[in-house]
């Protein structure tokens, strides 16, 4: 029964009109619409609209309908009647947008576009009643119960598409006008009646062909009400973008267009279709003048940038702007409309451009061009990170210790960490110079230089949290240097000492002429390639120590007593363990084997149960704080402490479950002094010279290490908040390695994954998901001095646990650790991530910045050229010639013009950028 009441002048917002029986509820500013309507602000029933100032109760219902002021004549019929049952427009997804439509002016159909509302509940459960105006109060509300539904309704915001940096913008435009499904002045009124029409023009359209394809299944998808019972048939869109702007009075919505998206299972590809109304119609709250609509079908799997929301968006963008939609207005022809599309792809291009180099975000160099003035300041680097840093030096031992947000727990939890991290690592590559220098640099010196060098570098760096170690490459060119001196008969502890001389008088000149800054030049691809380097270098290591146990305690075994007669230390020098292990232990297994059996295998294969081990338990309690098992704090401990953990447990097994079997341990010497003075008085004239060229390429080592390592570390990603210290830190270095040099102790330097691990023990993280991707991003670092200091203080106290029980560490345990290291090293390597992408399907993709920005086979290029580069240094850095490992830093160098020259005429160097860029 439709009923029409007096007309007069009124004031209100939320409005209602009716055609009918069902009573249907929209949304509208004060005078905006033209049409006779009623307000209706609420009923005994349940409130069917919000109302944007006017709360009050008016009368007994259903006199409390108010009519609104209109202006035009009372016999003029609406332009639109409405969906079956009626409806409530309610996105689950809005486009943020800019444009306030209100208040254009001139701009013909789209004058009524804004409207505000105050409905901006992120999710919400609403209940939708139908009410017929023929029954009584009291029978309508016996009767709500069963026609009652629940609708849960989530609104998020999606980022405008940028037409410069994100490609999958053009292509989505490209591929909507190959197969161009346009419909203009559409004669339909109805929401449903529009779709229809839409629907039906894929299927006569023969470039859109779906065959498998039920277009009415399609059509019961868009909706709410598929699937679900016969009362609860509640007719409402499922998803929807619309654009909105945030006002003092609420959200303003734009009520000329509207795009729907939907997912189906049985399309085979993606399908856009536009459809131009030939008059505005009224569909609802927030949809009150609709002269377009954009629907999206896309199949479910799909990559992650050509989802039916990410075409949605491409669209969405375009038709945020009212000077593009009034354009389309004007088109007579579906050529015409295309030309209007391709036009405003442009603008939104130009518009969106940015110079290249802010993309490089990720340094904390700055972006400025590199001047020789800067070169020639001598001294301004340094005094400048003084001044920057030295105001906070007192908060770096009072954070987290005094005040509110006290971190105690998270400290002794990283503190352990790192006491392991840099114990472990001092006695393998200690234990490996003890070998190479045959005891000349033993695993005495290289915990008692570790300690004395943390604790300096801990009380007085700019960046506290990167965490100084000798490295591989240091033992390898500390290997180096030993047969240098074995060819030439010279003193090792002299030219070991002038060569670290030299390498710190070059740190000292780099740092006072400000060459940090040329690190600026290194992008973070040529980063990731020199760390996932490293990485390969701690995987190697571990890989020639197992293969060495193999060799002596497996393969051995096949040779009987030509082998029992050798001693061990001719297979692995230094190690010093009983000859007759093997045959005594074989034979006490098993009596009636020959004698050339199997000797010392159980020694091999327990050898790698216990790296194996090491790695495994290591990596899973690392992993274990992304389980739901136990409370979220014990899972963080035990993920903080997963080395130390991993470590002690396998030491235990193989030093006393299995203390049968004897494993390899590292030789100690109790009777060297820690403190004597090289000769350096010794060495000829030539002799110097010589060591000068040595320790030039080696403070190009320390240069490239040092640098890139505390860039890694003050990552904006870190969210540090302190500020960098980079050449004073340099100039740090170069005056503790002078002390070390002379002493004849190993030479130390910012370490990789040491430091950006030390960074994430100190970090709080959350998890976040975007497009169904779970990652986590750092909220904030404590940034203190105080665990980095009593890790290297525990250090140095650890020479008191020297033979035992350290001795009980056994070998494989550290080639473990070595694993370890190099695993979760890789966490976050963009160029790991991108390899691995090659092995996966598209559907499976991130949504991260580069997936996005650049073409897929760019991708996939630019990757290819990167593990060139790592393979070309690891030719060089790895190679079983002395001489050439001495070069590999010069590689490094040599990726500078490669990155900057060659590249890009390959790769378009937008593209290099974006791949470049972190966000």
């Amino acid at each position: 029964m439709s009923q029409q009441y007096a007309l007069q002048e009124a004031k209100g917002d939320a409005v209602c009109f009716v055609p009918g029986s069902p009573l249907f509820s929209v949304l509208m500013e004060p005078a905006s619409f033209c049409y006779p309507r009623l307000t209706f602000l609420r009923s005994p029933y349940g409130q069917f609209g919000a109302s944007a100032g006017s709360s009050q109760d008016l009368a007994p219902w259903p006199q409390r309908l108010v009519p609104q002021r209109w202006s035009r004549p009372v016999d003029e019929s609406p332009p639109a009647a409405m969906s079956r049952n009626g409806y409530f427009f309610e996105e689950s997804g809005y486009l943020k947008c800019d444009t306030d439509d209100a208040k254009e002016e001139g701009a013909g159909e789209e004058l009524f576009d804004g409207v505000n509302s105050t409905i901006v509940s992120g999710d919400s459960i609403r209940f939708f009643v139908n009410v017929n105006l023929e029954g009584t109060p009291s029978a309508t509300a016996e009767s709500e119960g069963a026609g009652c539904v629940l609708l849960h309704t989530s609104r998020k915001y999606l980022k405008l598409k940028n037409f410069e940096e994100e490609v999958r913008a053009q292509r989505d435009l490209d591929g909507f006008l190959a197969r161009a499904s346009i419909i203009l002045d559409e004669t339909a009124t109805s929401l449903d009646d529009v779709l229809r029409e839409m629907l039906k023009h894929f299927a006569e359209d023969p470039e859109n062909m779906e065959p498998s394809c039920n277009f009415e299944k399609i059509m019961n998808t868009l909706f709410t009400d598929s699937g679900t019972p016969r009362e609860g048939n509640v007719h409402l869109l499922s998803d929807t973008i619309q654009g909105v702007t945030a006002t003092v009075t609420g959200v303003q919505y734009q009520q000329s267009w509207l795009c729907i998206i939907c997912t189906i299972k049985s399309l085979q590809r993606r399908h856009v279709c536009i459809s131009r109304l030939e008059r505005p119609q009224n569909w609802g709250e927030n949809s009150c003048e609709v002269r377009f609509v954009i629907l999206v079908l896309a199949p479910p799997k799909m990559k992650s940038t050509k989802t039916a929301t990410e075409v949605g968006r491409t669209f969405a963008t375009m038709f945020s702007d009212i000077t593009f939609r009034q354009k389309l207005l004007e088109t007579k022809t579906e050529e015409e409309f295309k030309e209007a599309l391709v036009h405003q792809r442009h603008l939104l291009t130009v518009a969106n451009q940015r110079p290249s180099g802010k993309s490089d975000g990720h340094k904390s160099h700055g972006n400025k061009p590199l001047k020789l003035h800067d070169f020639l300041n001598i001294g301004k680097g340094i005094s400048d990170d003084i001044a920057r840093r030295f105001p906070v030096y007192a908060l770096d031992f009072t954070d987290g210790i005094i005040g509110n947000n006290k971190a105690i727990g998270k400290y002794i939890t990283t503190m352990i960490f790192l006491y392991f991290a840099c114990l472990l690592p001092s006695i393998a590559f200690g234990s490996l110079n003890d070998e190479n220098t045959r005891g000349a640099i033993d695993v005495r010196k290289t915990i008692f230089g570790q300690c004395i060098g943390g604790l300096l570098y801990a009380l007085f760096s700019g960046q506290p949290l990167v965490v100084l170690l000798t490295t591989a490459p240091l033992a390898l060119y500390i290997n180096v240097i030993r047969g240098i001196c074995d060819d030439y008969n010279l003193d090792f502890s002299a030219f070991y000492a002038w060569i670290g001389l030299w390498n710190s008088f070059f740190l000292v000149i780099y740092s006072l002429f400000n060459f940090s800054l040329l690190m600026k030049l290194f992008k973070r691809s040529t980063e990731e390639i020199i760390a996932l380097f490293i990485s390969i270098t701690f995987v190697l290591d571990a890989i020639k120590g197992i293969i060495k146990v193999f060799k002596k305690y497996y393969h051995h075994g096949h040779t009987g007593d030509s082998y029992s007669g050798k001693t061990r230390a001719d297979a692995i020098p230094g190690l010093g363990i009983n000859t007759t292990f093997l045959m005594n232990s074989s034979v006490s297994e098993n009596q009636t084997c020959p004698h050339d059996g199997h000797y010392g295998r159980e020694t091999a294969v327990l050898s790698l149960m216990l790296m194996l081990g090491t790695l495994w338990l290591g990596h899973t309690l690392y992993q274990f704080k992304k389980s739901p098992y136990l409370h979220a704090r014990v899972r963080e401990i035990l993920s903080d402490c997963a080395l130390p953990i991993s470590v002690l447990t396998f030491s235990v097994v193989g030093s006393y479950i299995f203390k049968e079997i004897e494993m390899s341990k590292f030789n100690y010497n109790a009777s060297d002094s820690l403190f004597v003075l090289a000769p350096v008085q010794s060495l000829s004239i030539g002799s110097v010279m010589s060591a000068m060229g040595l320790g030039f390429l080696l403070s190009m080592l320390f240069f490239i290490e040092q640098n890139i390592v505390a860039s890694l570390t003050n990552a904006p990603e870190n969210r540090l908040v302190k500020g960098t210290a980079y050449h004073w830190d340099l100039l740090l270095v170069a005056l503790i390695n002078t002390g070390l040099s002379v002493f004849g102790l190993p030479w130390i330097h910012a370490a990789f994954p040491h430091s950006p691990m030390h960074v994430r023990a100190l970090a709080y993280v959350e998890e976040r998901v975007e497009s169904g991707h779970i990652y986590e991003t750092i909220v904030s670092v404590k940034e203190t001095r105080l665990t980095s200091l009593m890790a290297n203080f525990l250090v140095g106290l650890s020479l008191l646990l020297l033979p035992f029980p350290l001795q009980w560490i056994p070998k494989p345990v550290l080639f473990g650790l070595f694993l370890y290291i190099a695993l979760t090293s890789i966490d976050g390597n963009q160029l790991f991530e991108r390899v691995a992408l090659l092995l996966k399907e598209q559907t499976a993709y991130p949504p991260t910045h580069y997936i996005r920005r650049v073409p897929q086979r760019k991708i996939h290029y630019f990757t290819g050229l990167q593990v060139l580069q790592l393979l070309i240094l690891c030719g060089f850095g790895m190679s079983p010639l002395p001489y050439m490992k001495m070069i590999f830093p010069l590689i490094m160098i040599g990726m500078i013009p490669i990155r900057y020259n060659l590249l890009p005429r390959i790769i378009e160097a937008k593209y290099l950028d974006a791949m470049d860029a972190e966000y």
